[in-house]
């Protein structure tokens, strides 16, 4: 049983690795469209997870680490997304785009080894790039002379590991170990309608990065009228190996209608280097709630901005923030009478000021997000199994300069089974 769920592990995790996501026209420079993170749990409450640390004993914090003091059963998590991308823009005449895609957004792997230190493994995409974007050059009559196209492809996954010890009742310290990895590829083709020939820049970068992400956390318990406070923070450093970017200026003919490259010369070609791929970060967050009942949080990230190379040139990013706000209600969990009063509703909102400045303008991103917990018909408060349901709203960029505002909805389901799994029995 444990081989054939180790198998499928890893088979779902290659399957991952090949998804082709959708993302915004801004995912052009550097990494791509980063996903903040996948977990329905974290996304449903604004993305806080820095201060949280579940009053159930069957979700464990990858975010920060050292917060799964209460994590006592060995659970599987299944996550996917679905999200739907409305652009605009007022360039030649208002232009609006839609695009939609559904991928494998989240699986993870956890348990306790003791009553101290507890682990987790989880695999998930990091960033992307799926877009195309053409421009056409026309002349005085209206006539199209030259097709100046832009398209991107990949996908940068991680794998992460992650492991917890309390040091006290209050206090507890992580750490996680990250894994990216994946290929990146920008490609612009400018094509002149009366030759066949194109000139082509591509660029190709290959990941393989590894870093890590401290964490500790702090938790008083008023045990008369339990109330809990928690005080959270993280920092994500130490960046080995790099990132290979491969820029290659040539010209070429296209062989067959899958553009396939014939006839190409090299006019230009250079490889580089870069350590800076994915720079320091760090979060910190405090929440406060009551015991099984209601929990509100507020969390500040910070990320320093990075350097890229895109199309033979270096591209810098700025350093960027994001505030967060959000928590979970669950109404009365031993109203076995009313189902709805055992449901776990989620509840956030996010402002994040984007690391990209194009023409002046900040792109940057806001939203509001929503989800429940649908508990599974044998689960108890110490068994929190159940099916994940999450919804998140919210904009991206402006229409000043031309550039593209971008709407979306993202819609997240998924499974959380938890319980007492690879335990040795004490007694027969």
């Amino acid at each position: 049983m444990k081989k054939i769920f180790v198998l499928s592990f890893i088979s779902v995790g290659y399957f991952l690795d090949a998804q082709s996501l959708s993302n915004s026209p801004y995912a052009t420079y550097g990494i791509g469209d980063v996903k903040y993170d996948n977990t329905i749990e974290t996304t449903s409450m604004g993305g806080i997870s820095t201060a949280y640390i579940s009053d159930f004993n069957s979700n464990f914090n990858f975010a920060n680490p050292a917060n799964n003091a209460n994590y006592e059963l060995t659970s599987i998590k299944l996550e996917a997304t679905n999200e739907n991308n409305y652009f605009k823009t007022d360039y030649n005449n208002t232009t609006k785009s839609n695009k939609h895609s559904t991928y494998l957004s989240n699986i993870s792997l956890a348990f306790p080894i003791s009553s101290k230190v507890k682990m987790g493994l989880s695999y998930q995409p990091y960033s992307s790039k799926s877009y195309e974007i053409v421009n056409y050059e026309t002349l005085s009559d209206g006539t199209i002379y030259a097709a100046n196209r832009f398209k991107g492809s990949g996908t940068l996954n991680t794998a992460q590991v992650a492991l917890s010890y309390k040091v006290s009742p209050e206090f507890s310290v992580g750490a996680r170990a990250n894994l990216y990895f994946g290929n990146l590829y920008d490609i612009n083709e400018l094509t002149y309608t009366d030759a066949q020939l194109v000139n082509g820049y591509e660029t190709k970068n290959s990941i393989k990065n590894f870093n890590f992400t401290l964490g500790t956390s702090y938790q008083t318990v008023n045990t008369r009228t339990d109330r809990k406070l928690t005080i959270g923070a993280t920092a994500t450093f130490g960046n080995t190996n790099n990132m290979t970017t491969e820029y290659t200026n040539s010209t070429y003919t296209f062989a067959d209608a899958d553009g396939t490259k014939a006839n190409q010369t090299i006019i230009e070609q250079k490889s580089t280097n870069s350590k800076n791929l994915l720079p320091l970060q760090a979060s910190l967050g405090v929440g406060y709630g009551s015991e099984n009942h209601w929990f509100v949080s507020l969390q500040g990230d910070y990320k320093k901005g990075e350097t890229i190379s895109y199309f033979g040139n270096t591209f810098d990013f700025q350093d960027s923030y994001r505030i967060s706000a959000g928590g979970w209600y669950l109404p009365n969990y031993n109203n076995f009478r009313s189902y709805f009063s055992r449901v776990v509703y989620r509840y956030g909102a996010f402002y994040e000021k984007g690391n990209l400045q194009l023409y002046g303008n900040n792109i940057n991103k806001f939203g509001i997000s929503a989800g429940v917990l649908l508990p599974f018909k044998n689960s108890s408060i110490t068994r929190m199994s159940g099916l994940e349901l999450g919804i998140e709203l919210g904009k991206r960029g402006t229409l000043k300069d031309n550039l593209i505002n971008q709407n979306f909805i993202n819609f997240r389901v998924g499974f959380n089974f938890a319980d007492k799994w690879f335990r040795k029995s004490l007694y027969n």
